[in-house]
């Protein structure tokens, strides 16, 4: 079981990589699902736009029923809108969890309501995140999330289901893991281009591997590669893989 919890994919040619190419990657890696979401990431990220998006997602959901599995993105800066999305995309629509970008940290309060709605229904968070280290890499993102932002999150909310995105997303990924020791209910996805040595055996060792999820991030080959590579048992292979991230979808309450 491959279930591939982190990905993007359009409906529309040349805006993300195109659902059609999305899928037969899946085919030729053995991945059977995906989560696929489509971020607003540059300008206002309103209404408008984030209604837009998650319509694409919607519509890729149809046409690959059995493949696609689709993340509602909002911006929880507009809180109603964000909320009626929430009801139309997840409760109505089917979407497996909520993706959010880095308009806000997780651990702003204006994030509060979603993580709180999200408890109600028994899905989960992905968040964007990383712990940028270089001078170019941080005035883009002046909001994005780090592991000691999950901690306060996960210790105000415990029941919360908090996806830490793309540990091989760059920046200081080791910095990452040792604040999310202490909090249980953040796991965190293996996606991502870097691909440093003994990364994933690491956060086996510092997190379990039961905290870990299988995401590739628009990166597929190097997301199944990094997994197959890893100096991990079968086991622990299988659970990330796939295994953990059935578990976290039954907990669905709709």
């Amino acid at each position: 079981m491959r279930i591939d919890c982190h990905n993007h994919c359009s409906g529309v040619r040349g805006r993300w990589p195109s659902v059609e190419d999305v899928v037969a990657g899946m085919g030729k890696l053995g991945i059977e699902k995906t989560c696929c979401s489509l971020p607003v990431i540059r300008g206002d990220a309103g209404p408008e736009a984030v209604r837009e998006a998650n319509d694409d997602i919607l519509g890729c959901m149809q046409r690959f029923p059995d493949a696609i599995l689709g993340q509602c993105f909002v911006n929880p800066g507009y809180a109603r809108h964000a909320q009626d999305e929430i009801t139309r995309c997840v409760v109505d629509g089917g979407m497996s969890g909520v993706k959010l970008y880095h308009q806000y940290r997780i651990d702003e309060p204006v994030q509060f309501p979603i993580v709180e709605r999200c408890i109600e229904l028994g899905i989960p968070v992905l968040m964007h995140a990383g712990h940028p280290t270089t001078p170019d890499s941080m005035p883009g993102q002046p909001r994005l999330s780090s592991g000691e932002h999950f901690v306060r999150v996960a210790k105000r909310y415990p029941e919360a289901l908090l996806i830490c995105a793309h540990i091989g997303g760059g920046g200081d990924w080791e910095w990452q893991l040792k604040a999310l020791r202490e909090v249980p209910n953040v796991f965190l996805d293996t996606s991502g281009s870097v691909i440093d040595q003994g990364m994933i055996e690491r956060c086996v060792r510092d997190l379990g591997a039961e905290r870990l999820l299988f995401g590739t991030d628009m990166n597929l080959v190097r997301g199944v590669g990094k997994l197959l590579d890893a100096r991990i048992t079968e086991r622990q292979r299988e659970k990330v893989f796939g295994l953990n991230f059935s578990k976290l979808l039954r907990r669905r309450r709709i």
